[in-house]
Parts: C-alpha cells; structure tokens; sequence
C-alpha cells in the first residue's frame, strides 16, 4: 500500500435532486428580479410601480421555477422507472442472459472474463442487488435512489423566492433609489456565486466574480431597454 494513501473518504450527495434547483433557483430569482426591477426603474420613477413589479416578479418566478422544476424531475423519474421496469422483466425472463451481459460489463472495464463470469454470478443470485447494479451500469442511475419531483420543486420555490427578494427589499424598506438596490444585488451576486464554489472545483472568487458579471450584464441591458421605452413615452 502506497504510504499517505488515503484509507477513508466520503462523498456528497450527488443524486439528491436538491442542489440544482437550490442552486439555479436562487441565481436565477436574483438575476431575473434584479433585472426586473433595474428595467422597470429604467422606465420609471414611481416606486410603488418599481416594488409592484418587483413583488410581481417574485411571485410568477418562484411559482414558475417550482411548478417547472416538479414537472420536469417528475418526468424524468417516470422515464427512469419505466426503464428500469424494463430491466426487471428482462431479469425475470431472460436470467442468463442478463447474467452474461453483466459479466460482459465487467470485461469491458477490464475485469479478467473469468472473474466477471463468477462475480456476475453472485451478484445475480440476488434479484434485487442483480436489478440495481444493471440499472447502474446501463441507465446510471439506482432505483432507490431517483430524485424527489417535490424536493426539487420546493427547493426551488424557497431558493428563488429567498434570490428575487434581495433586490426588492430595499424598496419595501422605503427606499427610492435603483442604486441601493443594485449595490445590495451585486454583493449578493458576489456572494452567492462564492458559496457555490464550496461544493464545486472552481476558487471563490472565480465563481462570485463570474456570477457578478452575470447579473450586473443582465441588469444593465435592461435598464437600458426600460430607460429607451420610458424616454418613448411607451
């Protein structure tokens, strides 16, 4: 054994079905918010209409994000099952020859044939673990383990609700300048996209000054589309 080989090691949660809609979810409520209400304060000075907008905005967008994110989680879990019960009937109705092609996985990342004949085997004897692991090697993915279309629609409800109401607290606090607002979304930009790097291979101020860029662009651009339509009288 290698000396300092690590012994012990723990992965994260990878198939959870939390963290990208958490993550997305929460970008995505303060780009769009954020932007939102940049555009609508380019077009206008009325606050009331800008917090309008931007409570509006908070509103659609998490509902949407949600109702989204359980559609789209559900159907792929519904296509993932469906495959799986494929595999299943073909596990019942054709052992041998599942048996055979699972040892031919096994040879094919480089496991002596032997070896894959006898492990295969063994795995098979077990319908269940046989299921599991052929539903691993072919579709990649455990049948105990398909994401939640609930956690992933709730999780995007709350992370984009928290994302849209940073750039409008600010208004429902009273203020009466886009610049409090924008100042308050940039740093939060920042910030959220250096959280993110916690659970990614990138540094945090890659991924904070990547997201500000982001939003600071995206918010920009439409100030500038409301500011046009406003100076129209549109």
């Amino acid at each position: 054994m290698t000396e300092g080989a690590e012994l012990h090691h723990r992965h994260r949660d990878v198939t959870g079905g939390w963290l990208r809609p958490s993550v997305f979810g929460t970008m995505d409520g303060l780009v769009s918010n954020f932007a939102l209400i940049a555009g609508v304060a380019g077009g206008t000075a009325d606050t009331r209409v800008i917090a309008l907008s931007g409570v509006a905005g908070l509103a659609a967008g998490a509902l949407s994000m949600a109702g989204g994110e359980y559609v789209s989680v559900a159907s792929q879990r519904e296509l993932a099952q469906a495959e799986i019960a494929v595999e299943r009937r073909e596990l019942r109705h054709h052992p041998e020859d599942e048996q055979v092609e699972l040892a031919q996985t096994f040879v094919d990342k480089g496991v002596d044939p032997e070896l894959a004949s006898e492990v295969a085997r063994q795995i098979s004897r077990n319908p269940e673990r046989a299921l599991e692991v052929h539903a691993v090697n072919e579709l990649g993915v455990a049948p105990g383990k398909l994401p939640s279309p609930l956690v992933a629609a709730i999780s995007s409800f709350l992370s984009f609700g928290a994302g849209a109401l940073l750039p409008l607290l600010p208004y429902l606090l009273g203020a009466d300048e886009l610049m409090i607002s924008a100042a308050l979304s940039c740093a939060a930009l920042f910030a959220a996209g250096a959280i993110v790097s916690a659970v990614t291979a990138r540094s945090w101020w890659y991924s904070g000054l990547r997201q500000l860029v982001v939003g600071a662009v995206a918010a920009a651009v439409t100030f500038g589309v409301g500011n046009l339509v406003g100076a129209a009288g549109l």
